[in-house]
């Protein structure tokens, strides 16, 4: 088969993920009591009303997840109204779910000029969008700002297939959906990690690492996986900044697959260039199968805190 028809499969079959499970069979019964959250400047458990304390003096945290975890999502939710609680109108919910170009018909949205059902449509949800929908419907309930963060797929497959320099021969008008040129790209161990998942490299890769998770094909032929997932990276980075520039009193909860995250590479890195004076926080969450007795020295180096839930909760859908 030829490899760009194999990878637009790929691709076509990773964004529709799976046979999602239905809502009941995954939000049934879930409570605080399906998770644990960690932090690890305090060496200790903490409660998530701690982790929103400690958001007081910091202006955007990245929540790092596993898009199938239902406990994850049912905590993002309560992530969410916890920062509403404290800190009201003041929080924006940035999304990796969402890209740049259909900004407006989010905005739409928020404000009820259009239904849910041409929403959707337009603007292209996740197969799995009833585990996100919690969280637009409350933004959209409390009258908060939703960035539509991320590069749309046709641009990071543009510069995966034919390097960044491809991007500068777009129009102007394009432009506008993804990071100023040239971006930074993956180095360091994020591009070893990015090169475990395409196969140029030996050695174990977790399952939340797999390039189904961020919803790209692994290296084939001539694509070049890091030069497209930085794309991604530098977007979401250069979309969080610019909104604080014109909302400078506004704090930020970036929901995103956790590889875009942990460690603080990544989105965190990109940030970092744009607005170096922007604080961070980051949450990194996966699941653990000796829930709830956590060997939590094994997670630290992932974030400032992590979250582990509880892996006999069924999955949104299988990998």
């Amino acid at each position: 088969m030829n490899p760009f028809i194999l990878f637009f499969f790929i691709l076509f079959y990773c964004s529709t993920l799976a046979k999602a499970q239905s809502p009941s069979d995954t939000t049934k019964g879930l409570s605080g009591k399906n998770y644990l959250i960690y932090s690890v400047k305090l060496g200790h458990e903490i409660t998530m009303q701690e982790l929103v304390n400690d958001f007081k003096n910091t202006d955007v945290i990245f929540y790092g997840e596993e898009h199938n975890d239902s406990v994850t999502h049912y905590a993002e939710k309560a992530m969410l109204l916890a920062l509403y609680n404290a800190y009201n109108n003041s929080i924006t919910l940035s999304m990796e779910m969402f890209d740049r170009d259909v900004q407006g018909v989010m905005n739409e949205y928020l404000n009820g000029y259009i239904r849910e059902k041409d929403f959707k449509h337009d603007t292209r949800v996740w197969s799995n969008y009833r585990d996100y929908r919690p969280l637009v419907e409350f933004a959209k309930e409390k009258h908060l700002d939703i960035v539509c963060a991320n590069a749309p797929s046709r641009y990071t497959n543009m510069a995966g297939r034919k390097g960044q320099k491809a991007l500068e021969s777009l129009p102007v008008s394009a432009k506008k959906y993804f990071a100023p040129l040239p971006y930074d790209t993956a180095a360091g161990k994020y591009y070893e990690k990015l090169q475990e998942m395409s196969g140029h490299t030996k050695g174990p890769v977790s399952k939340s690492d797999t390039a189904k998770s961020i919803n790209m094909p692994p290296m084939m032929g001539t694509f070049n996986l890091p030069m497209a997932q930085s794309l991604w990276d530098a977007t979401m980075a250069w979309s969080i900044s610019e909104y604080l520039k014109e909302h400078p009193l506004k704090k930020v909860m970036q929901v995103n697959g956790r590889f875009h995250s942990d460690e603080g590479y990544a989105i965190v890195t990109q940030l970092k260039k744009y607005s170096p004076k922007v604080k961070t926080l980051i949450l990194a969450s996966t699941s653990d199968d000796a829930f709830p007795t956590i060997d939590w020295g094994k997670y630290k180096n992932l974030g400032d805190y992590i979250l582990i839930t509880d892996p006999k909760v069924p999955r949104t859908f299988k990998d």
